[in-house]
């Protein structure tokens, strides 16, 4: 009997959602109850779940970490620097969204919700690379355009 050949393992990149929700030149950003960058702030996101669509995850994870149903109106672009993450290579689809209902309420692994000025991101501790995805959307309302981990800015 011939044996089979082994199965070949592969290491992908794991899917991810975020949302820029913006209100008065404020953005909703939660503070983070676990690790990696516990106490940090970050946008309101996460693991997209097998058989899910990432604008449908979108919507899933912002109802858990904020209690706030939203749509999505625009992506403002795809994130993907293996060193983005420290737990492992996670590529983010980053959506521009509006709040359609709800009261908000942190949840899930959210410790609170923070309205941050737009302006004073630079003086928050923010994690993973949310600085940089808020100083792209400044740029996109701006002038418009989607952004990728390795585009030229003219920062």
């Amino acid at each position: 009997m011939a044996s089979q050949p082994a199965m070949k393992q592969y290491r992908n990149p794991t899917p991810t959602v975020d949302v820029i929700l913006e209100r008065d030149s404020n953005v909703l950003m939660v503070r983070r109850k676990n690790d990696p960058f516990k106490d940090h702030l970050s946008l309101p996101g996460g693991f997209v779940n097998e058989g899910e669509t990432i604008e449908d995850a979108m919507k899933r994870e912002a109802m858990e970490e904020t209690s706030l149903e939203v749509h999505p109106i625009d992506i403002l672009g795809v994130y993907s620097d293996p060193k983005r993450d420290p737990r492992k290579h996670i590529v983010t689809t980053v959506f521009v969204g509006i709040i359609v209902g709800g009261t908000i309420r942190a949840g899930d692994d959210a410790a609170t919700t923070e309205w941050i000025k737009l302006a004073n991101i630079e003086r928050q501790q923010i994690a993973f690379d949310h600085t940089q995805i808020l100083r792209d959307y400044q740029h996109w309302k701006a002038s418009g355009g989607t952004f990728w981990s390795t585009k030229r800015r003219n920062d």
